[in-house]
Parts: structure tokens; C-alpha cells; sequence
């Protein structure tokens, strides 16, 4: 769903769940974000993040932000998965 350019920072953009069944530092995931936009990665519990806007939105300078997700498990050596995140920027009139 596209997300208002007037949403406050902060709000969340959307919720991801991580796991890895491994035991021990192989089962222990962290995730990060790369790619240029307004947004910020946030622990949650039980292996979940929420992806949250970190600065205001404008539409008329960006429509849309892409950015990657990247979980990674601190097994030696680390294994990782990454995920496209495309956030649309929907229009206010703010005339």
C-alpha cells in the first residue's frame, strides 16, 4: 500500500519476520537495509523488524524508494538472504 508523503517519521512501512532454525550463533540472524531512502530498521520481538520512515516523505521529489533487506546469521561462515523492498509515495495536496 503506498504510504502518504505526510506521514510522520516513525510510522511503520512494514513488518518483517526472520528465522533460521540453526541452533546455536548460526540460528542468531541480524538484518540490515541497504540502498538510498527515508527509512530506518527497528528490532521488534521474537525475530521480527519494522521498517519505519526515519525522515518527512516527498512525493514530488521521489515517487517511490527502493531499498534491499539483508539477513544475515553469525554462523562461520555467515549465510545470508536478501529481499527487494519497493515503499510508494502516494500524492497530498499540500498547496
Amino acid at each position: 500500500s503506498p504510504v502518504p508523503e505526510d506521514a510522520l517519521p516513525g510510522t511503520v512501512v512494514a513488518l518483517l519476520n526472520v528465522n533460521d532454525p540453526d541452533s546455536g550463533e548460526n540460528g542468531e540472524v541480524g538484518c540490515e537495509l541497504t540502498g538510498e531512502a527515508p527509512l530506518s530498521l527497528l528490532p521488534s520481538s521474537g525475530g521480527s523488524y519494522k521498517v519505519v520512515t526515519a525522515s518527512a516523505l516527498d512525493r514530488e521529489q521521489a515517487s517511490e524508494h527502493r531499498v534491499t533487506v539483508v539477513a544475515r546469521d553469525r554462523g562461520t561462515p555467515p549465510l545470508w538472504s536478501r529481499a527487494a523492498l519497493v515503499l510508494e509515495v502516494s500524492d497530498v495536496n499540500d498547496n
